[in-house]
């Protein structure tokens, strides 16, 4: 796979369209990585100029913060925009809403100064300006629904995006009776991801999955590697692995061409 880092672009005097930001999920999560790939395929197949940080890129600081850790989250981000300036970055695209919402909307206060797109957005421009062409392949026909994560949707207002893909794939779209701007949270964000479940009566991905069995679909399709994690650990929760899959649209685009 062609995946050039900044330190390469740098030292042969290019400067790339877009900067993918991985994030720790996608760099280090087992599961995650399978959206990377599909990701820098799909940027690979639309011939989108992009960079990745490689080892220089560290965690955005969004657990830290939202676990209430704001003078680590103020070492992680400073570190980073330094690292960022240094290479001059313009635009940066990310898989992740977490960091997609930090890096837009955390990192100006600290001298960061980005254009930060959502990889749901990048893939709807590239199709709107032909770089990119979705055919339905093996998911035509298909019952999808869309999980809206936190960070996307009520924090960000991006709704249609990642709707407008996955109807280019021929496929029946099915919403969960709570959508957009009603969502339901997986679980997972705010830094809960990483610690158990307080005290209830039942896990509240547990509860987000049944809602979208409830519309009977083949797909759960998500646009964070968190949610992912969640709605899978769900639909096993439900013994529905048999019948439902979680994928990210990345790798609905990726898997349909067969890239």
């Amino acid at each position: 796979m062609k995946v050039p880092t900044m330190a390469e672009m740098s030292a042969q005097g290019k400067h790339p369209e877009v900067l993918f930001w991985v994030g720790c999920a996608g760099s280090f999560d087992d599961r995650a990585k399978k959206i990377t790939k599909a990701f820098v395929k799909i940027l690979n197949k639309a011939n989108v100029a992009f960079a990745v940080l490689g080892t220089e890129e560290s965690c955005s600081g969004d657990p830290a913060k939202r676990a209430g850790n704001e003078f680590l989250f103020q070492m992680q981000a400073m570190t980073n925009i330094e690292v960022l300036n240094a290479y001059e970055i313009k635009k940066i695209v990310t898989a992740c809403p977490h960091c997609f919402n930090t890096l837009k909307n955390e990192y100006p206060q600290l001298g960061g100064n980005y254009e930060v797109v959502h990889h749901t957005e990048l893939l709807k421009s590239l199709l709107d300006d032909g770089r990119l062409t979705i055919e339905g392949g093996k998911f035509k026909g298909k019952r999808i629904t869309f999980h809206d994560p936190c960070y996307l949707g009520r924090a960000n207002n991006v709704y249609e995006a990642p709707r407008d893909l996955i109807q280019k794939l021929d496929v029946e779209l099915v919403e969960m009776k709570r959508c957009k701007t009603n969502g339901l949270c997986c679980g997972a964000g705010g830094a809960q991801m990483f610690k158990e479940p307080e005290n209830g009566n039942k896990d509240i991905n547990v509860e987000r999955t049944e809602e979208a069995i409830e519309v009977q679909p083949n797909i759960i399709a998500t646009g964070c590697p968190f949610c992912n994690t969640m709605l899978t650990d769900g639909v096993k929760a439900t013994e529905k692995e048999d019948t439902i899959e979680v994928l990210d649209i990345a790798e609905l685009i990726a898997n349909a061409e067969d890239l």
